[in-house]
């Protein structure tokens, strides 16, 4: 159940890459703001997701089983609505 979380926050990982370096175009294209505060808010997710990797592969003997459920499905509902940002941006 670990292993699902991980693999997803990965993938968040990967999303977020790809929107930060289509903001990234926008930005110096354009000089939008609104573009600079999306860049802003992948790369916080991104830091995020970085640390939520570290923490379930460094820390994973350590969570109670019952909790496990509930990582997983917090990190495929991100995921989920990242893919429908993506999917907005592209």
């Amino acid at each position: 159940m670990m292993d699902i979380a991980v693999v997803f926050a990965t993938l968040n990982s990967i999303i977020l890459i790809s929107l930060l370096i289509i903001y990234g175009r926008i930005v110096t294209k354009t000089r939008a703001s609104y573009s600079i505060g999306l860049m802003l808010f992948a790369l916080f997710l991104l830091a995020q997701n970085v640390a939520t990797i570290y923490s379930y592969v460094a820390m994973a003997p350590f969570f109670e089983p019952k909790a496990l459920p509930y990582l997983s499905t917090i990190s495929a509902l991100e995921f989920v609505g990242l893919v429908v940002l993506a999917r907005i941006t592209f």
